[in-house]
Protein backbone atom coordinates (compact mmCIF):
# COMPACT_ATOMS: atom_id res chain seq x y z
CA UNK A 1 0.00 0.00 0.00
CA UNK A 2 1.32 3.44 -0.89
CA UNK A 3 1.19 6.31 1.58
CA UNK A 4 1.45 9.94 0.44
CA UNK A 5 2.40 12.92 2.55
CA UNK A 6 3.62 16.48 2.02
CA UNK A 7 7.33 17.15 2.50
CA UNK A 8 8.48 20.57 3.69
CA UNK A 9 12.21 20.83 3.11
CA UNK A 10 14.10 23.46 1.07
CA UNK A 11 16.40 21.83 -1.48
CA UNK A 12 17.97 22.15 -4.91
CA UNK A 13 16.88 19.65 -7.54
CA UNK A 14 18.70 19.01 -10.82
CA UNK A 15 17.94 16.95 -13.91
CA UNK A 16 18.74 16.84 -17.61
CA UNK A 17 16.61 16.05 -20.64
CA UNK A 18 17.25 15.42 -24.31
CA UNK A 19 15.52 17.21 -27.21
CA UNK A 20 16.02 17.06 -30.96
CA UNK A 21 14.53 20.38 -32.06
CA UNK A 22 14.27 23.33 -29.60
CA UNK A 23 11.03 25.26 -29.36
CA UNK A 24 8.95 27.26 -26.91
CA UNK A 25 7.45 25.24 -24.08
CA UNK A 26 5.81 25.67 -20.67
CA UNK A 27 7.14 23.79 -17.64
CA UNK A 28 4.35 22.21 -15.59
CA UNK A 29 5.11 23.11 -11.94
CA UNK A 30 1.90 21.71 -10.41
CA UNK A 31 3.67 18.87 -8.51
CA UNK A 32 6.02 21.38 -6.83
CA UNK A 33 5.72 23.83 -3.95
CA UNK A 34 7.27 27.29 -4.11
CA UNK A 35 10.62 28.36 -5.53
CA UNK A 36 12.72 29.32 -8.55
CA UNK A 37 13.61 27.49 -11.79
CA UNK A 38 16.65 27.74 -14.07
CA UNK A 39 16.98 26.15 -17.52
CA UNK A 40 20.50 26.00 -18.95
CA UNK A 41 21.54 28.73 -16.53
CA UNK A 42 18.65 31.05 -17.44
CA UNK A 43 16.34 32.02 -14.58
CA UNK A 44 12.69 31.51 -15.54
CA UNK A 45 11.44 33.25 -12.41
CA UNK A 46 9.44 32.20 -9.37
CA UNK A 47 6.55 29.78 -9.04
CA UNK A 48 4.07 28.95 -6.27
CA UNK A 49 1.53 26.14 -6.31
CA UNK A 50 -1.29 28.42 -5.12
CA UNK A 51 -1.38 29.79 -8.69
CA UNK A 52 -3.13 31.07 -10.66
CA UNK A 53 -0.24 30.40 -13.07
CA UNK A 54 0.87 26.76 -12.83
CA UNK A 55 3.40 26.84 -15.67
CA UNK A 56 6.64 28.65 -16.49
CA UNK A 57 7.47 29.87 -19.98
CA UNK A 58 10.70 28.55 -21.53
CA UNK A 59 11.74 30.46 -24.69
CA UNK A 60 12.92 28.19 -27.49
CA UNK A 61 16.27 30.03 -27.92
CA UNK A 62 17.18 29.09 -24.32
CA UNK A 63 17.05 25.41 -25.28
CA UNK A 64 19.49 23.52 -27.46
CA UNK A 65 19.58 20.25 -29.41
CA UNK A 66 20.85 17.46 -27.20
CA UNK A 67 21.23 17.66 -23.44
CA UNK A 68 19.54 20.46 -21.46
CA UNK A 69 19.67 21.13 -17.72
CA UNK A 70 16.91 22.09 -15.28
CA UNK A 71 17.69 23.29 -11.74
CA UNK A 72 14.91 23.90 -9.20
CA UNK A 73 15.17 25.55 -5.80
CA UNK A 74 12.01 24.51 -3.97
CA UNK A 75 11.45 25.99 -0.51
CA UNK A 76 8.62 23.62 0.43
CA UNK A 77 9.61 20.43 -1.32
CA UNK A 78 7.69 18.58 -4.02
CA UNK A 79 4.08 18.23 -3.11
CA UNK A 80 4.01 14.49 -2.45
CA UNK A 81 6.31 11.64 -1.51
CA UNK A 82 5.51 7.96 -1.83
CA UNK A 83 6.51 4.96 0.25
CA UNK A 84 7.30 2.14 -2.19
CA UNK A 85 8.03 -1.47 -1.18
CA UNK A 86 11.70 -2.50 -1.18
CA UNK A 87 12.12 -6.03 0.12
CA UNK A 88 10.78 -6.18 3.67
CA UNK A 89 10.62 -2.42 4.13
CA UNK A 90 9.25 0.71 2.51
CA UNK A 91 11.51 3.33 0.97
CA UNK A 92 10.53 7.01 0.71
CA UNK A 93 10.59 8.08 -2.93
CA UNK A 94 9.78 11.71 -3.69
CA UNK A 95 7.78 12.62 -6.79
CA UNK A 96 9.96 14.98 -8.80
CA UNK A 97 8.11 14.99 -12.08
CA UNK A 98 8.48 17.93 -14.43
CA UNK A 99 7.37 18.13 -18.05
CA UNK A 100 6.88 20.61 -20.85
CA UNK A 101 3.41 21.53 -22.04
CA UNK A 102 2.32 22.98 -25.36
CA UNK A 103 -0.02 25.49 -23.68
CA UNK A 104 0.26 27.39 -20.38
CA UNK A 105 -2.00 26.96 -17.35
CA UNK A 106 -2.79 30.50 -16.21
CA UNK A 107 -6.06 30.28 -14.31
CA UNK A 108 -5.74 27.46 -11.75
CA UNK A 109 -5.91 29.00 -8.28
CA UNK A 110 -5.32 26.93 -5.11
CA UNK A 111 -5.60 29.26 -2.09
CA UNK A 112 -5.94 26.23 0.19
CA UNK A 113 -2.24 25.51 -0.46
CA UNK A 114 -1.11 28.88 0.90
CA UNK A 115 0.96 27.71 3.87
CA UNK A 116 0.65 31.05 5.69
CA UNK A 117 -3.14 30.88 5.74
CA UNK A 118 -3.38 27.14 6.36
CA UNK A 119 -1.31 27.55 9.54
CA UNK A 120 -3.34 30.43 10.92
CA UNK A 121 -4.86 29.32 14.24
CA UNK A 122 -8.58 29.62 14.80
CA UNK A 123 -9.56 32.60 16.96
CA UNK A 124 -12.59 34.56 18.12
CA UNK A 125 -12.94 38.32 18.42
CA UNK A 126 -13.19 39.77 21.95
CA UNK A 127 -14.10 43.46 21.69
CA UNK A 128 -17.10 43.53 24.04
CA UNK A 129 -15.17 45.22 26.85
CA UNK A 130 -12.60 46.99 24.66
CA UNK A 131 -12.62 50.74 24.06
CA UNK A 132 -11.41 52.15 20.73
CA UNK A 133 -8.27 54.25 20.91
CA UNK A 134 -9.37 56.08 17.77
CA UNK A 135 -12.56 56.64 15.78
CA UNK A 136 -12.00 58.45 12.50
CA UNK A 137 -12.48 58.49 8.72
CA UNK A 138 -10.09 57.92 5.83
CA UNK A 139 -9.97 60.36 2.94
CA UNK A 140 -11.13 59.00 -0.44
CA UNK A 141 -8.60 58.04 -3.07
CA UNK A 142 -5.70 55.61 -3.46
CA UNK A 143 -2.94 57.59 -1.70
CA UNK A 144 -1.23 56.28 1.41
CA UNK A 145 -2.57 57.93 4.59
CA UNK A 146 -0.66 58.35 7.85
CA UNK A 147 -2.74 58.53 11.02
CA UNK A 148 -1.61 59.55 14.51
CA UNK A 149 -3.36 58.14 17.56
CA UNK A 150 -4.58 60.68 20.15
CA UNK A 151 -2.12 59.08 22.59
CA UNK A 152 0.34 56.15 22.25
CA UNK A 153 -1.26 52.80 23.08
CA UNK A 154 0.48 49.58 24.11
CA UNK A 155 -0.65 46.03 23.43
CA UNK A 156 0.06 42.81 21.59
CA UNK A 157 -2.88 43.17 19.20
CA UNK A 158 -3.84 45.90 16.73
CA UNK A 159 -7.40 45.81 15.40
CA UNK A 160 -8.97 47.90 12.69
CA UNK A 161 -12.77 47.81 12.56
CA UNK A 162 -14.10 48.99 9.20
CA UNK A 163 -17.54 50.54 9.60
CA UNK A 164 -18.38 51.38 5.98
CA UNK A 165 -16.83 52.04 2.58
CA UNK A 166 -16.26 55.07 0.40
CA UNK A 167 -18.64 53.75 -2.28
CA UNK A 168 -21.32 52.47 0.09
CA UNK A 169 -20.82 48.82 -0.86
CA UNK A 170 -20.33 45.99 1.62
CA UNK A 171 -16.69 45.25 0.82
CA UNK A 172 -13.51 46.20 2.70
CA UNK A 173 -9.96 46.02 1.38
CA UNK A 174 -6.49 47.05 2.54
CA UNK A 175 -3.39 46.98 0.36
CA UNK A 176 -0.97 47.55 3.24
CA UNK A 177 -0.86 48.39 6.94
CA UNK A 178 2.26 49.72 8.65
CA UNK A 179 2.37 50.56 12.36
CA UNK A 180 4.38 53.40 13.90
CA UNK A 181 6.23 52.94 17.20
CA UNK A 182 6.64 55.37 20.07
CA UNK A 183 9.38 57.15 18.10
CA UNK A 184 7.10 57.60 15.08
CA UNK A 185 9.10 55.16 12.97
CA UNK A 186 7.79 52.00 11.34
CA UNK A 187 7.71 48.89 13.51
CA UNK A 188 9.37 45.75 12.22
CA UNK A 189 6.98 43.20 10.75
CA UNK A 190 9.03 40.34 12.16
CA UNK A 191 6.85 37.90 14.12
CA UNK A 192 3.64 39.56 12.91
CA UNK A 193 0.75 37.34 11.90
CA UNK A 194 -2.96 37.63 11.28
CA UNK A 195 -4.73 36.88 14.57
CA UNK A 196 -8.28 37.28 13.27
CA UNK A 197 -10.19 38.36 10.19
CA UNK A 198 -13.95 38.20 9.82
CA UNK A 199 -13.95 37.75 6.04
CA UNK A 200 -11.49 37.25 3.16
CA UNK A 201 -11.88 36.19 -0.45
CA UNK A 202 -10.03 32.91 -1.01
CA UNK A 203 -11.98 31.28 -3.83
CA UNK A 204 -12.30 33.75 -6.71
CA UNK A 205 -8.99 35.52 -6.03
CA UNK A 206 -6.22 35.71 -3.45
CA UNK A 207 -7.73 38.29 -1.11
CA UNK A 208 -6.21 36.78 2.03
CA UNK A 209 -5.60 38.95 5.06
CA UNK A 210 -1.84 38.29 4.93
CA UNK A 211 -1.72 40.52 1.85
CA UNK A 212 -2.29 43.54 4.13
CA UNK A 213 1.07 43.05 5.88
CA UNK A 214 3.31 41.51 3.20
CA UNK A 215 5.06 44.76 2.23
CA UNK A 216 3.48 44.92 -1.23
CA UNK A 217 0.76 47.28 -2.39
CA UNK A 218 -0.02 45.45 -5.65
CA UNK A 219 -2.05 42.82 -3.78
CA UNK A 220 -4.56 43.38 -0.98
CA UNK A 221 -6.82 41.89 1.65
CA UNK A 222 -10.39 41.85 0.35
CA UNK A 223 -13.50 40.65 2.13
CA UNK A 224 -15.42 37.81 0.54
CA UNK A 225 -17.27 38.60 -2.68
CA UNK A 226 -17.48 35.29 -4.55
CA UNK A 227 -19.64 32.72 -2.78
CA UNK A 228 -20.91 35.22 -0.18
CA UNK A 229 -20.85 38.97 0.43
CA UNK A 230 -20.95 39.67 4.20
CA UNK A 231 -21.79 43.22 5.19
CA UNK A 232 -20.07 45.68 7.51
CA UNK A 233 -18.58 45.91 10.06
CA UNK A 234 -15.37 44.09 9.07
CA UNK A 235 -12.47 43.32 11.39
CA UNK A 236 -8.76 42.69 10.85
CA UNK A 237 -6.57 41.94 13.89
CA UNK A 238 -2.76 41.80 13.83
CA UNK A 239 -0.78 39.80 16.37
CA UNK A 240 2.49 41.71 16.82
CA UNK A 241 4.19 38.83 18.62
CA UNK A 242 4.38 40.74 21.91
CA UNK A 243 3.44 44.08 23.48
CA UNK A 244 4.29 47.07 21.30
CA UNK A 245 3.76 50.79 21.84
CA UNK A 246 1.91 52.24 18.86
CA UNK A 247 1.71 55.95 18.12
CA UNK A 248 -0.01 55.69 14.74
CA UNK A 249 -0.20 53.75 11.50
CA UNK A 250 -0.05 54.03 7.73
CA UNK A 251 -2.92 52.78 5.62
CA UNK A 252 -2.65 52.06 1.88
CA UNK A 253 -6.06 51.65 0.21
CA UNK A 254 -6.66 49.18 -2.55
CA UNK A 255 -4.88 50.54 -5.61
CA UNK A 256 -6.53 51.36 -8.93
CA UNK A 257 -8.86 53.98 -10.34
CA UNK A 258 -11.86 55.42 -8.52
CA UNK A 259 -14.07 52.53 -9.63
CA UNK A 260 -12.40 49.90 -7.42
CA UNK A 261 -14.36 48.82 -4.36
CA UNK A 262 -13.28 48.09 -0.79
CA UNK A 263 -11.82 51.46 0.15
CA UNK A 264 -12.67 52.09 3.78
CA UNK A 265 -14.33 55.28 4.97
CA UNK A 266 -15.19 55.24 8.71
CA UNK A 267 -13.22 53.03 11.08
CA UNK A 268 -12.18 52.38 14.67
CA UNK A 269 -8.81 51.26 16.07
CA UNK A 270 -8.26 49.01 19.09
CA UNK A 271 -4.95 48.17 20.78
CA UNK A 272 -4.68 45.68 23.62
CA UNK A 273 -3.54 42.32 24.95
CA UNK A 274 -6.92 40.55 24.97
CA UNK A 275 -8.63 41.38 21.70
CA UNK A 276 -8.81 37.76 20.48
CA UNK A 277 -9.36 34.38 22.11
CA UNK A 278 -9.46 30.74 21.12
Amino acid sequence: MNKFFKEEAPAFWRTTFEIEKPGDTFLDMRPWGKGVVWVNGHCLGRYWNIGPSQTMYVPGPWLKPGTNEVVILDLLGPEFSEFIPAGHRYVNQTHTKIEGLAKPILNELHPEKDFARSRRPAATLKLDSATPVLTASFAPGSAMQEVKLPAPATGRYFCIESLNSQDGKQFAAIAELDLLGADGKSLSHDHWRIAYVDSEERDKEDGSAENAIDGQTANFWHTQWGNAQPNYPHFLVLDLGGPQTISGFRYVPRQGDKSVDGRIKDYQIYVGDNLVGK
